[in-house]
């Protein structure tokens, strides 16, 4: 019973949860970025190498096995890309807001609202009377 527990504990973190969010996100967009670079950049490099696509480019077959030197240059291309979006969306952003925070030109978020607070005390009395831990939640005045 306690290996139970400690599961529901597991799944019923916040953090948990914003991963298989982020995961979900990241897959979504990924597919975007897959999408750009297998139509639009990967044809263009094709075109400048005169084959259909960049499979096709820098082929070299030995003993009958052939090396797709364009698949993975493809491949490489989609990770700069995705890298360089994850990068000017996502993490400069954030980095921007966080140095602006700690210079103090932004403000804190505020605290929680009282239907928070209020959920979170039913939470954690539940918590108490099953026997469970949960952690507490920092509130600022």
């Amino acid at each position: 019973m306690k290996i139970v527990n400690g599961f529901k504990d597991f799944i019923l973190r916040g953090n948990v949860i914003d991963l298989a969010v982020a995961v979900v996100i990241g897959a979504a967009f990924s597919g975007i970025i897959k999408s750009i670079v297998d139509n639009l950049i990967t044809p263009l490099i094709a075109a400048i190498g005169g084959a259909p696509d960049t499979s096709q480019l820098w082929i070299v077959e030995l003993n009958n096995a052939e090396f797709r030197f364009g698949a993975i240059i493809a491949a490489i291309i989609n990770f700069v890309v995705i890298a360089a979006a994850v990068y000017f969306v996502i993490v400069l952003p954030v980095n921007k807001l966080l140095a602006l925070r700690k210079r103090g030109e932004v403000a804190e978020p505020k605290a929680p609202s009282e239907d928070v607070l209020l959920l979170t005390e039913i939470r954690d009395l539940l918590a108490r009377q099953t026997g469970g831990t949960t952690p507490t939640l920092n509130t600022r005045d």
